[in-house]
């Protein structure tokens, strides 16, 4: 095959992958457990068959009306805002329901309620406000960013099922970059990622700094994963390689990193970093990007079977979990949020009880600062308990 060949045959490859790639955000996460409706204190009790409203935080480097544009913001800063999503009474674990046309209805789709802007100051303070009164480790923050092609709704709508499916009892905070939405716009999302470290690595000092917050965990997709690594490279550089003692697990689901540039990455978080992998041999859409690449290996599609795949998961020190045999779609680049296990077990891992902090509570005082202290009693009698239970070993699952 000449090159010219070779080049058509990539773009073919490219036109497939646009009816799979494009429709990854709209599937889903986890099960659900009757009586969903008391997860954590961003859903509030709702009557059996009605709708259920989660609160998430969004910064976001869009610029446009309401920072859904697929334009980056000049001043490359982030935004703030304050969403409300329902969750559709009828939800089935994996999907992500909205209107194949038409307007979107409540009783049967994802839909965002509500949307309040804050400016950096109110962000900080709001943060803070959700997080009081929380206990353990429902002080904890899980801090989204998504991948290529994803559109501003695809993105706030994901965080929202798998904060419900995976059952997660903290805040939710979705950092959104302006992703161009479409799977011929691969180079142009790159340079849009590159431009939102900055905002990306501040953002998640800014977290860690809140007061009475527990640990900050990261859930990063595809390219997101590239992006939240080089920001918590940044982080490190600057002083703060484990966020001042907040940063808590770091969960890269299906990374379009280079296996190099991966290794510099974990190399300078050092080992306090809890880092995991979701991989999976057959991602269709990982191949593709290797092969833009010349073919050089994404952390993201490496296979525990194979021997130089299995040597290199050994000298990185991190978990790698082959999810190869969950994937429910043929381009196979979304396993960690459309198999319900994978999405249920992260939830309990962030769940977690953990004995330096089960019985700490976040309160603010009088004077409106935030504190922490051990109550006699819990204080969240709303929020769902959950269970720790291991990640599945989904094919071989290599820990280290």
């Amino acid at each position: 095959m000449n090159n010219s060949q070779a080049w058509l045959s990539r773009v073919a490859a490219v036109g497939v992958l646009a009816f799979g790639v494009s429709g990854c955000v709209s599937t889903g996460v986890s099960a659900v457990a009757d009586g969903m409706s008391g997860v954590g204190a961003f859903v509030t009790g709702s009557p059996q068959g009605a709708p259920h409203p989660i609160q998430i935080f969004v910064a976001s480097t869009r610029k446009g009306p309401l920072n859904a544009s697929d334009e980056a913001s000049p001043d490359g800063q982030a935004h703030f805002s304050l969403a409300t999503v329902s969750v559709p009474p009828g939800h089935e674990p994996g999907i992500v329901e909205r209107p194949s046309f038409g307007s979107a209805n409540r009783a049967r789709d994802f839909v965002a309620t509500s949307r309040r802007s804050l400016d950096d100051d109110g962000f900080k303070e709001e943060v803070a406000s959700h997080v009081s009164g929380r206990i353990g480790s429902n002080r904890d923050i899980l801090l989204f960013v998504h991948g290529f092609n994803n559109g501003y709704d695809e993105a706030r709508f994901r965080l929202t099922q798998v904060a419900y499916d995976g059952r997660f009892g903290g805040v939710p905070v979705l950092f959104t970059w302006a992703s161009k939405n479409s799977l011929f716009a691969y180079g142009s999302d790159r340079e849009t990622a590159a431009a939102s470290r900055d905002a990306l690595e501040k953002l998640m000092y800014t977290l860690a700094s809140v007061p009475g917050v527990g640990k900050v965990h990261i859930l990063a997709h595809s390219m997101g994963a590239w992006l939240a690594m080089e920001a918590l490279r940044q982080n490190a550089i600057a002083g703060h390689p484990d966020l001042d003692g907040h940063l808590g697990e770091v969960m890269l689901a299906s990374p379009d990193i280079d296996l190099n540039v991966f290794r510099q990455q974990v190399a300078r978080l050092g080992e306090q970093a809890h880092i995991s992998v979701f991989a999976a041999h057959n991602d269709r859409a990982l191949s593709l990007s290797s092969a833009l690449a010349n073919d050089r290996q994404r952390v993201g599609a490496l296979d525990p079977t194979k021997p130089d795949d299995k040597a290199a998961i050994e000298q990185l020190g991190v978990k790698v979990y082959d999810t190869s045999r969950d994937s429910t779609d043929f381009i196979g680049h979304a396993n960690y949020a459309n198999a319900p296990d994978i999405v249920q077990s992260i939830g309990a891992q962030l769940g977690a009880t953990r004995k330096e902090d089960q019985d700490t509570v976040a309160v603010i005082d009088a004077d409106g600062h935030t504190a922490v202290s051990q109550p006699a009693a819990p204080v969240l009698a709303t929020t769902t308990a959950v269970t720790a239970s291991p990640l599945p070993e989904a094919g071989a699952a290599v820990i280290h």
